[in-house]
């Protein structure tokens, strides 16, 4: 996911492509080893019991702790990483308003890196935590990444 986020990146989030684009965030803010990004719920992100899907939470922690790793300052230009693991607690509902998702890189070597990250709705409530850990696909080393 995160080579799509870093499109989003470099198009100022216009025309998200693929399962960027079906989620419908916004990026928020991009730096250095921390991402966030925002979600205004609608109702195709709900379950049938009427709140946020665990799906829509655990592939937005997903591309946010993506993204803490992968910044990349350079314009027109990306880095690219692959999630090998990806954990998920839930603690909380929500069925309205937006929701903003955090990313925090934590530890990282040249290939592999570990990034934290969390959910709140518009009220402050933890709706879910995530650990991840992704490798930095080949050419993205670098901070200057590759060319999109």
């Amino acid at each position: 996911m995160s080579e799509a986020s870093q499109n989003l990146h470099i198009t100022g989030g216009k025309d998200l492509p693929g399962f960027h684009n079906l989620l419908g965030y916004r990026q928020v803010s991009w730096e250095e080893d921390k991402a966030v990004i925002a979600l205004d719920l609608r109702p195709e992100h709900l379950n049938l019991g009427g709140v946020i899907h665990g799906g829509v939470l655990s592939s937005l922690l997903d591309i946010v702790l993506a993204e803490a790793g992968t910044y990349c300052p350079y314009p027109g230009r990306m880095r690219k990483a692959i999630t090998l693991t990806l954990t998920t607690t839930f603690t909380g509902q929500c069925s309205g308003g937006t929701i903003t998702v955090t990313g925090i890189k934590r530890a990282g070597g040249t290939r592999i890196f570990n990034s934290t990250g969390e959910v709140r709705d518009d009220k402050g409530n933890l709706l879910a935590i995530a650990e991840g850990t992704f490798r930095i696909r080949s050419g993205s080393e670098k901070p200057e990444g590759v060319p999109i």
